[in-house]
């Protein structure tokens, strides 16, 4: 078959959304959609029309069509098979199927209808392919977001620690006696220069008090003075110095120095897990994916070794880059190139170690679902979701967990650890909790819904986490030439790609 163009439109011929396959020019595939209304004839129960050149096949979707321009020579069977996924992906994304829904999700449609189509021919896809390749997930991305939440979150972490350190030494300062300097004695007082107008007995005299100024004018002090200005911290500190002095402080001042940084080379131990779970339990699929990546942006400290320490007895398979020194690895537990003249790629994020884990024991899972839907005999079901953490050293964040609901079901919740939302547009409910570790390693979420107890799976979960699951990390980093320590910094991450009870 060769498919020309895909299009949505309403009963009255108004186009809403339509998708061009092959090369055409728009005055043309404009006159197409405008004629297929004026082609439509009452009474009949076919779902195609022909003219010359081209077949129109449809199929009725409440007030609109699900519209596809074909060729005559096209397969009438497969037209039909095509139309019906095509009609089965837009409620995928309209919650309803209203004119001013299809426009709003007018551009999620055209990228599903590219997944059917490509270049006029049909695509071997389904509707569960559709939904993923239109979702563009990427792992590079969930990295890279997972790595940035993780520094975000240590940096607010220093902030406060900071902010803590910055109140203790004022209450230190407070109780020592040291005053703030700039302010005197405080209050209205003589030194202010500020002179009370005299009490006067008649208008006269209080006419000529109100002509006159009742305030003297500030006298500026003798010599120079050194006001405290932007951007120079060692004026800065001079002119506090100085006042504190002028207080009668015996104050000295400190030297100031630059801090020169340190070379440093960051690593990242990014792990991702796929997990699948049936719904009256049962571990169906359970995978560790992990890598070690480092990044050197000093040409000195190209040529380096990574010493890396494994405690994990859990049979995980390690596997070095192709350019790593093997026989280093095994006997050292070094990551080390084969020629140790040539340094690292730098200014790149370089993969120099990964390994793979996979187990059926159930024993594994760092974080328990279990969903128990029963009817309550008035057309719905009562739910009751509980999470628990299984592995006490484990912390998982911003933990979510999405509940699918049926079209046009709305929840309504009786009890909940953490916080709920319900999406209307997606028909979910997301039970997100800030963070799940020994301090709250269980939890629960009641709700009841007009559904059937299948309609609440599959369960989707997702969280980040600075904790390695794996008992594998960095100890060292060594320069080649003489084993010298090389200073590093080292971020776990460690995240869901696809975590679901089935």
């Amino acid at each position: 078959m060769v498919l020309i163009a895909a299009a949505v439109c309403t009963k009255a011929g108004k186009t809403i959304v339509s998708r061009q396959f092959v090369e055409m020019t728009k005055a043309r595939i404009e006159g197409l959609l405008s004629a297929f209304p004026k082609l439509m004839s009452t009474g009949k129960q076919h779902t195609f029309v022909e003219t010359e050149s081209v077949r129109y096949v449809y199929q009725p979707l409440e007030k609109l069509y699900m519209l596809l321009i074909t060729t005559k020579a096209s397969n009438i069977l497969e037209d039909l098979e095509t139309l019906r996924l095509f009609s089965r992906v837009i409620p995928e994304y309209c919650r309803s199927m209203e004119e001013s829904e299809i426009a709003d999700n007018a551009f999620n449609l055209i990228f599903a209808f590219d997944e059917i189509v490509a270049l006029g021919y049909r695509e071997s896809v389904n509707l569960a392919q559709i939904r993923t390749f239109v979702e563009m997930d990427s792992h590079e991305e969930k990295v890279y977001q997972a790595v940035r939440q993780t520094q975000e979150r240590e940096a607010k972490n220093k902030m406060r620690e900071k902010a803590k350190e910055l109140q203790r030494q004022r209450m230190e300062a407070n109780k020592k006696g040291v005053k703030s300097p700039g302010f005197g004695g405080g209050g209205f007082g003589s030194n202010t220069g500020y002179s009370p107008a005299p009490v006067v007995g008649d208008s006269a005299s209080l006419q000529a008090d109100i002509t006159k100024p009742s305030f003297t004018a500030i006298q500026k002090p003798a010599g120079t003075t050194k006001a405290m200005k932007l951007g120079s911290k060692s004026r800065d500190v001079e002119s506090f110095v100085d006042q504190l002095k002028s207080e009668g402080e015996n104050v000295v001042a400190p030297a100031v120095t630059r801090a020169v940084p340190t070379p440093r080379i960051p690593l990242i131990l990014s792990l991702v897990l796929a997990l699948r779970v049936g719904r009256d339990g049962g571990l169906q699929n359970f995978e560790l994916h992990g890598i070690v990546t480092l990044h050197i942006s000093d040409d000195k400290l190209g040529r380096i070794r990574v010493q890396l320490e494994n405690k994990d007895t859990r049979g995980i398979q390690l596997q070095t880059h192709p350019n790593v020194d093997k026989e280093l690895f095994k006997s050292k537990s070094q990551v080390g190139l084969k020629n140790p003249a040539k340094p690292f790629p730098l200014h790149t994020d370089v993969g120099v170690l990964k390994w793979r884990f996979q187990s059926q024991d159930e024993s594994c899972i760092p974080l328990s679902i279990n969903c128990w839907p029963s009817e309550n005999g008035q057309g719905g079901c009562d739910v009751n979701i509980e999470y628990e953490l299984e592995h006490d050293q484990m912390e998982l964040n911003d933990v979510c967990i999405t509940i699918p609901l049926p079209i046009g079901s709305s929840p309504i919740v009786n009890e909940c650890d953490g916080d709920y939302t319900h999406d209307p547009r997606k028909n979910v409910l997301l039970w997100t909790l800030p963070i799940i570790d020994a301090s709250n390693k269980s939890g629960s979420l009641g709700f009841s819904a007009t559904a059937l107890p299948g309609d609440f799976f599959p369960l989707q979960i997702n969280f980040v986490s600075n904790k390695s699951y794996a008992d594998l990390m960095v100890t060292e980093v060594l320069q080649v030439d003489d084993d010298s320590p090389v200073k590093f910094s080292m971020d776990t991450v460690f995240f869901t790609e696809k975590y679901e009870i089935v």
